[in-house]
């Protein structure tokens, strides 16, 4: 029997070329978890399992009326954010969320790319910090990410707590999940809701398929919240989630490839292959 309304989450971020990351990994993972999925598209980028080759940003205007567009006809019980490529579009997307009064908004604040690299200027990040984090439900930022918001120094699983604080006692957040998965050990991730300190740990998956694990984990908590899931219940789905997407992976390209979003519904560790000649 079909539902008669399905969650609906909308991804604000930019477009991957090789459907690893970004729009298409949130699209995916939206599906996979069982709501209807929306975007727009902040930045289009030409890319694959290696690297990044050139990217175009959209003006905040499109980006605005992208977003209009699906509020004023499907509307959205969450939004998720991703990349976004500058003060003047992190500002627009904060008011746009403010004028629809979007009930939950994970913010997944892209500011370093997978080599540790700084993607965006002085204005850009304290945009993200002033105008788009007090619009958040909870903010989702790796190790990298945290450190670059707060200003903190990151290394044990005491820091990520210190930096999760910061991220909402500081900034504005409601709720912080830093994610550790850079960090030695087991794959941990803290969460501050303001009083308390929560930790999800996983194994560690040995795999060079790791390429849209942040978009995935976020995308997966905003699903979670528009299915009406309590936050805590939400982060672990999505930690569970990555992690078996991770074991199911499979070779695509010759870098670091995507995660098997539809783990579940292939049924298998790998897609069919072709029999050999």
């Amino acid at each position: 029997m079909t539902p008669t309304r399905v969650p609906r989450v909308m991804s604000i971020a930019g477009s991957d070329s090789g459907a690893g990351a970004g729009i298409q990994a949130d699209l995916k993972t939206f599906g996979a978890l069982g709501v209807f999925g929306t975007c727009a598209i902040t930045t289009v980028t030409a890319q694959n399992t290696v690297g990044v080759d050139a990217a175009l940003p959209i003006p905040p205007a499109m980006v605005e009326a992208q977003i209009d567009a699906i509020m004023a006809d499907i509307g959205a019980d969450a939004v998720k954010t991703g990349m976004l490529p500058g003060a003047d579009v992190i500002r627009c997307v904060a008011q746009r969320l403010e004028f629809h009064a979007v009930a939950a908004v994970v913010i997944d604040p892209v500011l370093v790319n997978r080599a540790g690299t700084r993607l965006f200027d002085d204005d850009a990040l304290e945009a993200m910090r002033s105008a788009l984090f007090p619009r958040a439900t909870v903010v989702t930022p790796n190790t990298c990410e945290a450190s670059l918001l707060t200003g903190l120094e990151i290394n044990t699983q005491d820091d990520l707590k210190n930096a999760a604080k910061a991220l909402v006692e500081e900034l504005g957040a409601r709720n912080a999940v830093v994610k550790g998965g850079r960090m030695e050990g087991p794959a941990t991730d803290v969460l501050y809701d303001g009083s308390n300190f929560l930790t999800f740990t996983s194994e560690r998956i040995d795999t060079p398929n790791n390429h849209g694990t942040g978009c995935t984990l976020a995308s997966a908590i905003a699903a979670g919240l528009a299915r009406g899931l309590a936050l805590p219940v939400a982060v672990q789905q999505a930690k569970d989630f990555v992690t078996a997407a991770m074991r199911a992976s499979f070779p695509v390209g010759r870098g670091h490839g995507p995660l098997n979003h539809f783990h579940e519904l292939w049924g298998r560790s790998a897609p069919p292959q072709e029999p050999s000649p």
